[in-house]
């Protein structure tokens, strides 16, 4: 059931949907990825969850997010944390009037602060919303922070037209917490001069399609355990 292909008459009053909708960016992705790289990967995992249960309700992509650290590069579009905010909250109100439960599916790091208190702020009025961040660990693969292999393989496998794989090159390769203060006062730019934070070198559709079969199952298993961190809404997955 894609929302935007529905009539309303589709959608039974009586029934318990769950709605998904992907939250992704418009920003930069280094000299070789596209701009629309986060929200590419979160709807493609919100696609895969839709496909194994027909039963969610899968939303339309929202593709602007907050990534002002981002906007040294042309092509960014950021809409900031407070109007994300807003925007999650009140789709949230809306959505919850005839969904039973609402899942918000997160590709861009930037987003986290806004779905954190967006969705605390929906479960505390009684909404039952949660969320959770399109990544997990693959053995062999660097979870690298921007643009880097991750993110290269993700795109590969999914939209292979759309990486320029002959203008791929390496950033700052540092890890994230030598490079957080940096980041924070000049945005990346400051640090990064090509947009990236990692190296793509030994990206590979192959490794894309691994990357994805594991973020959907890590995903599918938060969703079925539906157990919300009470403290941020975000979906935790089962032990083990």
């Amino acid at each position: 059931m894609r929302l935007a292909d529905l009539i309303w008459p589709d959608l039974d009053p009586a029934a318990a949907y769950t709605l998904l909708v992907p939250v992704g960016s418009t920003e930069q992705h280094g000299p070789h990825l596209p701009l629309g790289t986060d929200t590419a990967v979160a709807s493609a995992v919100a696609s895969a969850l839709h496909d194994a249960d027909p039963g969610l309700v899968l939303a339309p992509a929202l593709p602007y997010g907050a990534a002002g650290e981002h906007e040294g590069f042309p092509g960014t579009v950021s809409i900031g944390e407070d109007a994300l905010r807003t925007v999650l909250v009140e789709y949230g109100r809306s959505a919850c009037r005839w969904a039973s439960r609402l899942v918000l599916l997160n590709g861009h790091g930037g987003n986290v602060a806004a779905l954190r208190s967006a969705v605390t702020l929906l479960r505390h009025e009684g909404r039952d919303a949660g969320w959770l961040s399109c990544v997990a660990d693959v053995p062999g693969v660097p979870l690298d922070a921007h643009a880097g292999r991750y993110e290269t393989s993700l795109l590969a496998h999914l939209h292979p037209g759309l990486v320029r794989t002959d203008r791929a090159e390496p950033g700052d390769t540092r890890p994230l917490r030598e490079v957080i203060g940096e980041l924070r006062a000049g945005g990346i730019a400051a640090v990064s001069p090509n947009g990236v934070l990692g190296d793509p070198a030994g990206a590979s559709a192959g490794e894309g399609l691994r990357l994805l079969a594991a973020i959907t199952a890590t995903a599918s298993a938060a969703v079925t355990a539906w157990d919300p961190d009470p403290g941020t809404g975000r979906l935790r997955p089962p032990p083990g």
